[in-house]
Protein backbone atom coordinates (compact mmCIF):
# COMPACT_ATOMS: atom_id res chain seq x y z
CA UNK A 1 0.00 0.00 0.00
CA UNK A 2 1.14 3.63 -1.17
CA UNK A 3 0.33 6.28 1.62
CA UNK A 4 0.11 9.14 -1.65
CA UNK A 5 -2.22 6.87 -3.67
CA UNK A 6 -5.13 7.53 -0.79
CA UNK A 7 -3.76 11.21 -0.68
CA UNK A 8 -7.08 13.68 -2.56
CA UNK A 9 -5.10 15.25 -5.70
CA UNK A 10 -4.69 18.67 -4.07
CA UNK A 11 -3.63 17.82 -1.50
CA UNK A 12 -0.66 15.47 -2.75
CA UNK A 13 -0.11 19.03 -5.06
CA UNK A 14 -0.47 21.25 -2.22
CA UNK A 15 2.64 23.92 -2.19
CA UNK A 16 2.29 24.21 2.33
CA UNK A 17 2.33 27.83 3.85
CA UNK A 18 5.93 28.38 4.92
CA UNK A 19 6.32 30.04 8.51
CA UNK A 20 9.08 32.04 9.66
CA UNK A 21 9.92 29.33 12.15
CA UNK A 22 10.36 26.83 9.91
CA UNK A 23 13.08 28.35 7.70
CA UNK A 24 15.74 27.60 10.22
CA UNK A 25 16.39 25.18 13.30
CA UNK A 26 17.83 25.99 16.59
CA UNK A 27 18.08 29.01 18.92
CA UNK A 28 19.23 32.42 17.33
CA UNK A 29 19.93 35.95 19.38
CA UNK A 30 17.92 38.23 16.64
CA UNK A 31 14.74 37.42 15.51
CA UNK A 32 13.84 40.10 13.23
CA UNK A 33 11.63 37.35 10.94
CA UNK A 34 8.26 37.24 11.65
CA UNK A 35 6.75 40.69 12.13
CA UNK A 36 6.89 40.37 16.05
CA UNK A 37 6.52 42.86 18.43
CA UNK A 38 10.16 42.43 20.07
CA UNK A 39 8.53 43.73 24.04
CA UNK A 40 6.40 41.31 26.17
CA UNK A 41 8.58 38.14 26.12
CA UNK A 42 8.08 35.29 25.73
CA UNK A 43 4.21 35.90 24.63
CA UNK A 44 5.31 37.72 21.83
CA UNK A 45 6.85 35.43 19.98
CA UNK A 46 5.08 32.42 17.72
CA UNK A 47 5.51 29.08 18.95
CA UNK A 48 7.40 25.96 17.46
CA UNK A 49 5.38 25.24 14.45
CA UNK A 50 6.00 21.77 15.32
CA UNK A 51 6.57 21.38 18.79
CA UNK A 52 9.55 19.36 19.44
CA UNK A 53 10.03 19.75 22.87
CA UNK A 54 6.63 17.88 23.82
CA UNK A 55 6.82 15.35 21.05
CA UNK A 56 10.31 14.18 22.77
CA UNK A 57 8.37 14.07 26.23
CA UNK A 58 6.33 12.06 24.63
CA UNK A 59 8.09 10.14 22.61
CA UNK A 60 9.71 8.62 26.24
CA UNK A 61 6.73 8.29 27.21
CA UNK A 62 4.95 6.80 24.44
CA UNK A 63 8.11 4.98 23.05
CA UNK A 64 7.34 6.30 19.74
CA UNK A 65 9.59 8.41 17.76
CA UNK A 66 9.17 12.08 17.37
CA UNK A 67 8.99 11.95 13.29
CA UNK A 68 5.55 9.54 13.96
CA UNK A 69 3.89 12.43 16.08
CA UNK A 70 1.67 14.96 15.48
CA UNK A 71 0.01 17.78 17.76
CA UNK A 72 -3.61 18.68 17.35
CA UNK A 73 -5.89 21.12 19.04
CA UNK A 74 -7.28 18.22 20.91
CA UNK A 75 -7.82 14.98 19.28
CA UNK A 76 -10.84 16.40 17.15
CA UNK A 77 -7.82 18.28 14.84
CA UNK A 78 -6.31 15.34 13.61
CA UNK A 79 -9.37 13.67 12.95
CA UNK A 80 -10.67 16.72 10.78
CA UNK A 81 -7.10 16.92 8.71
CA UNK A 82 -7.51 13.36 7.74
CA UNK A 83 -11.06 13.82 6.46
CA UNK A 84 -9.40 16.68 4.39
CA UNK A 85 -6.15 14.93 3.68
CA UNK A 86 -7.95 11.62 2.44
CA UNK A 87 -11.53 12.36 1.57
CA UNK A 88 -13.04 13.92 -1.75
CA UNK A 89 -15.65 15.46 -0.74
CA UNK A 90 -19.09 14.25 -2.40
CA UNK A 91 -17.05 10.90 -4.13
CA UNK A 92 -15.81 9.51 -1.23
CA UNK A 93 -16.38 7.75 2.11
CA UNK A 94 -15.62 6.35 5.69
CA UNK A 95 -16.78 3.71 7.44
CA UNK A 96 -17.19 3.69 11.45
CA UNK A 97 -18.46 1.83 14.27
CA UNK A 98 -21.90 2.41 15.83
CA UNK A 99 -22.38 3.97 18.41
CA UNK A 100 -19.03 5.95 18.96
CA UNK A 101 -17.64 9.05 19.15
CA UNK A 102 -20.13 11.29 17.68
CA UNK A 103 -17.23 13.97 15.86
CA UNK A 104 -16.03 11.12 13.36
CA UNK A 105 -19.56 11.84 11.91
CA UNK A 106 -19.97 15.56 12.52
CA UNK A 107 -16.28 16.22 10.54
CA UNK A 108 -17.66 13.90 7.55
CA UNK A 109 -20.95 16.30 7.20
CA UNK A 110 -18.60 19.08 7.73
CA UNK A 111 -16.26 17.69 4.86
CA UNK A 112 -19.22 16.76 2.83
CA UNK A 113 -18.14 12.54 3.27
CA UNK A 114 -20.42 10.15 3.11
CA UNK A 115 -20.60 8.31 6.74
CA UNK A 116 -21.35 4.58 7.14
CA UNK A 117 -22.45 3.42 9.69
CA UNK A 118 -21.80 -0.55 10.68
CA UNK A 119 -23.72 -1.97 13.76
CA UNK A 120 -21.38 -2.88 17.00
CA UNK A 121 -22.85 -6.42 17.78
CA UNK A 122 -24.92 -7.30 21.05
CA UNK A 123 -21.70 -7.38 23.21
CA UNK A 124 -20.71 -3.88 21.65
CA UNK A 125 -18.02 -5.43 20.10
CA UNK A 126 -17.29 -5.64 15.88
CA UNK A 127 -16.78 -8.26 13.17
CA UNK A 128 -14.13 -7.23 10.70
CA UNK A 129 -15.78 -8.63 7.73
CA UNK A 130 -18.89 -6.49 8.65
CA UNK A 131 -16.65 -3.62 8.34
CA UNK A 132 -15.25 -4.50 5.43
CA UNK A 133 -18.44 -5.64 3.99
CA UNK A 134 -19.56 -1.71 4.26
CA UNK A 135 -16.35 -0.47 2.37
CA UNK A 136 -16.15 -0.12 -1.26
CA UNK A 137 -13.40 1.13 -3.72
CA UNK A 138 -14.39 4.59 -2.73
CA UNK A 139 -14.05 4.13 1.18
CA UNK A 140 -10.67 6.27 2.53
CA UNK A 141 -11.24 5.46 6.23
CA UNK A 142 -12.37 2.73 9.10
CA UNK A 143 -13.10 4.84 12.55
CA UNK A 144 -12.39 2.53 15.45
CA UNK A 145 -12.85 3.88 18.93
CA UNK A 146 -11.02 1.48 21.90
CA UNK A 147 -11.76 1.72 24.36
CA UNK A 148 -14.78 2.86 22.65
CA UNK A 149 -17.00 5.91 23.78
CA UNK A 150 -20.05 5.36 25.05
CA UNK A 151 -20.12 1.68 25.38
CA UNK A 152 -16.90 1.97 27.68
CA UNK A 153 -15.15 -1.05 26.38
CA UNK A 154 -12.02 -1.99 24.73
CA UNK A 155 -12.79 -3.64 21.19
CA UNK A 156 -11.91 -7.21 20.25
CA UNK A 157 -8.00 -7.30 19.01
CA UNK A 158 -7.98 -9.44 16.73
CA UNK A 159 -10.86 -8.30 14.83
CA UNK A 160 -8.76 -4.98 14.90
CA UNK A 161 -5.68 -6.50 13.61
CA UNK A 162 -8.30 -8.29 10.75
CA UNK A 163 -8.87 -4.83 9.69
CA UNK A 164 -5.95 -3.41 9.18
CA UNK A 165 -4.38 -6.40 7.20
CA UNK A 166 -7.59 -6.40 5.27
CA UNK A 167 -8.49 -3.03 4.47
CA UNK A 168 -6.43 -1.09 1.77
CA UNK A 169 -6.93 2.66 3.35
CA UNK A 170 -6.77 4.27 6.87
CA UNK A 171 -7.67 2.68 9.88
CA UNK A 172 -8.09 5.08 13.15
CA UNK A 173 -7.84 3.54 16.17
CA UNK A 174 -8.80 6.14 19.01
CA UNK A 175 -7.40 5.19 22.31
CA UNK A 176 -8.88 8.21 24.29
CA UNK A 177 -9.21 5.91 27.20
CA UNK A 178 -6.14 4.14 26.88
CA UNK A 179 -4.85 4.78 30.15
CA UNK A 180 -7.41 3.11 32.17
CA UNK A 181 -7.59 0.03 29.98
CA UNK A 182 -5.81 -3.35 30.55
CA UNK A 183 -4.90 -3.81 27.04
CA UNK A 184 -1.88 -2.08 25.45
CA UNK A 185 -1.72 0.45 23.17
CA UNK A 186 -1.89 -0.27 19.13
CA UNK A 187 1.37 2.35 19.02
CA UNK A 188 3.34 -1.31 18.61
CA UNK A 189 1.91 -2.00 15.49
CA UNK A 190 2.94 1.31 14.03
CA UNK A 191 5.95 -0.15 12.11
CA UNK A 192 3.43 -3.09 11.04
CA UNK A 193 0.64 -1.35 9.35
CA UNK A 194 1.61 1.67 7.14
CA UNK A 195 -2.14 2.27 7.23
CA UNK A 196 -2.64 2.50 11.04
CA UNK A 197 -3.38 5.91 12.67
CA UNK A 198 -3.34 5.89 16.50
CA UNK A 199 -5.55 8.99 18.32
CA UNK A 200 -4.71 9.85 22.37
CA UNK A 201 -5.36 12.72 24.39
CA UNK A 202 -3.90 14.51 27.50
CA UNK A 203 -7.53 15.41 28.26
CA UNK A 204 -8.93 12.34 30.09
CA UNK A 205 -6.10 10.56 32.20
CA UNK A 206 -3.49 13.12 32.35
CA UNK A 207 -6.55 15.42 33.64
CA UNK A 208 -5.51 17.95 31.19
CA UNK A 209 -9.10 18.78 29.19
CA UNK A 210 -8.68 22.78 29.15
CA UNK A 211 -5.39 22.44 27.50
CA UNK A 212 -6.94 20.94 23.92
CA UNK A 213 -3.83 18.71 23.18
CA UNK A 214 -4.71 15.42 21.35
CA UNK A 215 -1.73 13.12 19.60
CA UNK A 216 -2.14 11.45 16.33
CA UNK A 217 0.70 8.63 15.83
CA UNK A 218 1.40 6.90 12.53
CA UNK A 219 3.95 6.46 9.51
CA UNK A 220 6.21 9.20 8.54
CA UNK A 221 4.63 9.85 5.70
CA UNK A 222 0.98 10.56 7.67
CA UNK A 223 2.68 12.75 9.84
CA UNK A 224 4.22 14.36 7.09
CA UNK A 225 1.04 15.08 5.39
CA UNK A 226 -1.02 16.26 8.80
CA UNK A 227 2.48 18.46 9.17
CA UNK A 228 1.41 20.06 5.67
CA UNK A 229 -1.93 20.76 5.81
CA UNK A 230 -2.15 21.92 9.51
CA UNK A 231 -2.22 25.92 10.44
CA UNK A 232 1.14 27.08 10.79
CA UNK A 233 0.46 27.22 14.93
CA UNK A 234 -1.94 25.30 15.74
CA UNK A 235 -0.49 24.69 19.36
CA UNK A 236 0.27 27.81 21.18
CA UNK A 237 2.66 28.68 23.76
CA UNK A 238 0.91 28.24 27.10
CA UNK A 239 -0.34 24.96 26.08
CA UNK A 240 3.20 23.68 24.80
CA UNK A 241 4.56 24.83 28.31
CA UNK A 242 1.81 22.88 30.15
CA UNK A 243 1.95 19.72 28.04
CA UNK A 244 5.80 19.79 29.37
CA UNK A 245 5.27 20.53 32.89
CA UNK A 246 2.21 17.62 32.97
CA UNK A 247 4.41 15.20 30.76
CA UNK A 248 7.41 15.50 33.73
CA UNK A 249 5.39 13.84 35.97
CA UNK A 250 3.81 10.83 34.94
CA UNK A 251 3.96 8.90 37.99
CA UNK A 252 1.51 11.42 39.23
CA UNK A 253 -0.88 10.56 36.43
CA UNK A 254 -0.54 6.55 37.41
CA UNK A 255 -1.71 7.43 40.41
CA UNK A 256 -4.53 9.27 39.55
CA UNK A 257 -5.63 6.14 37.15
CA UNK A 258 -4.76 3.97 39.92
CA UNK A 259 -6.80 5.93 42.44
CA UNK A 260 -10.11 6.01 39.87
CA UNK A 261 -9.62 2.17 38.66
CA UNK A 262 -10.08 1.37 42.21
CA UNK A 263 -13.25 3.52 42.81
CA UNK A 264 -14.98 2.42 38.94
CA UNK A 265 -14.77 -0.92 40.85
CA UNK A 266 -16.18 0.85 43.83
CA UNK A 267 -19.07 2.43 42.09
CA UNK A 268 -19.65 -0.33 39.62
CA UNK A 269 -20.48 -2.96 42.96
CA UNK A 270 -22.91 0.03 44.34
CA UNK A 271 -24.81 0.29 40.65
CA UNK A 272 -25.34 -2.96 40.58
CA UNK A 273 -26.97 -2.85 43.93
CA UNK A 274 -29.91 -0.07 42.98
CA UNK A 275 -33.38 -1.02 41.73
CA UNK A 276 -33.55 1.22 38.97
CA UNK A 277 -30.19 -0.02 37.44
CA UNK A 278 -31.03 -2.78 34.84
CA UNK A 279 -27.59 -3.53 33.82
CA UNK A 280 -24.45 -2.02 33.64
CA UNK A 281 -21.68 -2.44 31.37
CA UNK A 282 -18.10 -3.95 31.18
CA UNK A 283 -15.83 -0.86 31.21
CA UNK A 284 -12.34 0.01 30.30
CA UNK A 285 -12.34 3.46 30.33
CA UNK A 286 -13.15 6.09 33.20
CA UNK A 287 -16.77 5.78 32.90
CA UNK A 288 -19.55 3.23 32.74
CA UNK A 289 -22.50 2.96 31.07
CA UNK A 290 -26.01 2.29 32.53
CA UNK A 291 -29.51 0.89 31.53
CA UNK A 292 -31.81 2.39 33.74
CA UNK A 293 -35.74 1.98 33.89
CA UNK A 294 -36.41 5.46 32.60
CA UNK A 295 -33.47 7.36 31.37
CA UNK A 296 -34.45 10.27 30.14
CA UNK A 297 -37.07 10.63 33.35
CA UNK A 298 -33.66 10.21 35.90
CA UNK A 299 -31.32 12.33 33.64
CA UNK A 300 -33.76 15.61 34.06
CA UNK A 301 -34.23 14.88 37.72
CA UNK A 302 -30.85 14.58 38.18
CA UNK A 303 -29.77 17.73 36.36
CA UNK A 304 -32.48 19.17 38.40
CA UNK A 305 -30.29 18.34 41.71
CA UNK A 306 -26.91 19.94 39.92
CA UNK A 307 -25.65 16.01 39.38
CA UNK A 308 -24.99 15.93 35.78
CA UNK A 309 -24.29 12.83 33.99
CA UNK A 310 -24.49 11.85 30.33
CA UNK A 311 -28.01 10.80 28.57
CA UNK A 312 -27.17 8.28 25.78
CA UNK A 313 -30.85 7.05 25.49
CA UNK A 314 -31.62 8.30 21.76
CA UNK A 315 -27.80 6.97 20.94
CA UNK A 316 -28.52 3.64 18.83
CA UNK A 317 -28.06 0.38 20.74
CA UNK A 318 -28.23 2.36 24.13
CA UNK A 319 -32.08 2.76 24.57
CA UNK A 320 -32.47 3.77 28.58
CA UNK A 321 -28.92 4.15 29.11
CA UNK A 322 -26.88 6.94 31.24
CA UNK A 323 -23.45 7.09 31.16
CA UNK A 324 -21.52 8.20 34.33
CA UNK A 325 -17.77 9.68 34.46
CA UNK A 326 -16.02 8.45 37.61
CA UNK A 327 -15.61 11.26 39.99
CA UNK A 328 -13.83 11.69 43.28
CA UNK A 329 -15.83 9.37 46.26
CA UNK A 330 -17.47 12.34 47.27
CA UNK A 331 -18.51 12.82 43.71
CA UNK A 332 -19.81 9.19 43.44
CA UNK A 333 -21.40 9.04 46.67
CA UNK A 334 -23.65 11.91 45.99
CA UNK A 335 -24.89 10.02 42.66
CA UNK A 336 -24.94 6.81 44.34
CA UNK A 337 -27.12 7.87 47.31
CA UNK A 338 -29.59 9.52 44.87
CA UNK A 339 -30.42 6.41 42.45
CA UNK A 340 -30.82 4.84 45.54
CA UNK A 341 -33.99 6.92 45.85
CA UNK A 342 -35.77 6.37 42.51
Amino acid sequence: MRIEELLRENIKNLQPYSCARDEFKGEASVYLDANENPYNAPFNRYPDPLQIDVKKRLAKLKNVPVENIFLGNGSDEPIDLLYRAFCEPKEDNVVAIEPTYGMYKVCASVNDVDYRKVLLNSDYDIEAYRLLDACNARTKIIWLCSPNNPTGNNLNVEEVLKTLKWFRGIVVVDEAYIDFSSNKSYSSYLKIFPNLVILQTLSKAWGSAAIRLGMAYASEEIIQVLNKIKYPYNINVLTQKQAISILTKPARTQKWVAGLLAERSRVIEQLKQIQVVKQVYRTDANFVLVKVDDANYIYKDLVGKGIIVRNRHNVTLCNDCLRITIGTPEENGILISELKKY
